[in-house]
């Protein structure tokens, strides 16, 4: 059944369609941080902070969504092949160009890497931003790619008063493109564009009755950045939400997938929530 989502701005509707627990008998299965869902809706790309990518496919009947299957996992390797051990397996973001050409992010030991996702090798990019992590756990946990393929990184934390909105440019290297205003508890731990160009941050919390979600909408080529939330949850609503990917369907309206890490806890479940944007 879809239900209305608690959402802050009145000409914004955010329309729940789809909640729905995914589970494999894999000991590998979980962690998923990081995920794109094909333009139409039917294929999904996940990479996991255990070192592994995964594709699968969506079923649907009128919009809800009714069952994934398991297409292709592998581990994450090295550029030489070799399959990625700890601390450098912490995937935390993924983004994919309109061409298929996927990036990964990681947490730990931080880097942004070129990803090949039919075998998982990983070529890190050949630069990082200068940015000052706050710690071994909070690295580029949002990353996304704009219509022009410009690849985006936001870190889960800074130290001040906003969040920083990285771009890399091919020759010249990562560049600042945006300061996104910190509001409340809330992190970054994901992002994606919509057809229009506008940014959607996926931003988590933890309370002591259970996590918070809360999305934002910018226009990054707005000086005044347009800001927009979307939703924002009370606790206990969603599962630990980190990955968020936009999509349009087959009537033109704009999808949210949003899908959430486990932490490989048994209280914890991989659910894939769904919403339908309204305005």
């Amino acid at each position: 059944m879809a239900s209305a989502a608690l959402a802050s701005d009145a000409s914004s509707t955010l329309v729940q369609t789809s909640s729905y627990v995914w589970t494999e008998d894999a000991s590998w299965f979980g962690g998923f941080s990081g995920m794109e869902v094909s333009a139409d809706g039917k294929r999904l790309v996940a990479v996991s902070d255990r070192g592994r990518v995964i594709e699968a496919t969506l079923d649907r009947t009128e919009g809800v969504l009714t069952g994934v299957t398991l297409t292709h996992s592998v581990a994450l390797r090295d550029p030489s092949g070799q399959i990625l051990v700890k601390p450098f397996t912490d995937a935390e973001g993924l983004a994919i160009t309109a061409d298929g050409r996927a990036f990964a992010s990681f947490e730990g030991q931080h880097r942004v890497a070129a990803l090949t996702v039919a075998d998982g090798r990983t070529t890190p990019l050949p630069s990082m931003p200068e940015f000052d992590f706050v710690s071994e756990n909070a690295g580029f946990e949002a990353l996304a790619v704009r219509s022009d393929d410009t690849l985006i990184a936001v870190p889960e934390q800074s130290s001040g008063a906003s969040f920083p909105v990285f771009a890399y440019i091919a020759e010249t290297g990562w560049e600042l493109l945006a300061e996104l205003p910190k509001r409340g508890p809330f992190l970054p731990v994901g992002a994606d564009f919509d057809t229009e160009g506008r940014l959607y941050l996926l931003e988590r919390t933890v309370t002591p009755l259970g996590f918070r979600t809360r999305i934002r909408r910018f226009n990054l080529d707005d000086p005044k950045l347009t800001e927009t939330t979307l939703l924002q949850s009370l606790p206990a609503r969603y599962d630990n939400l980190e990955a968020i990917t936009v999509w349009t369907d087959d009537e033109g309206r704009t999808r949210l997938t949003l899908i959430s890490d486990d932490n490989f806890f048994p209280v914890q479940q991989t659910q894939i929530v769904e919403f339908t944007l309204t305005e």
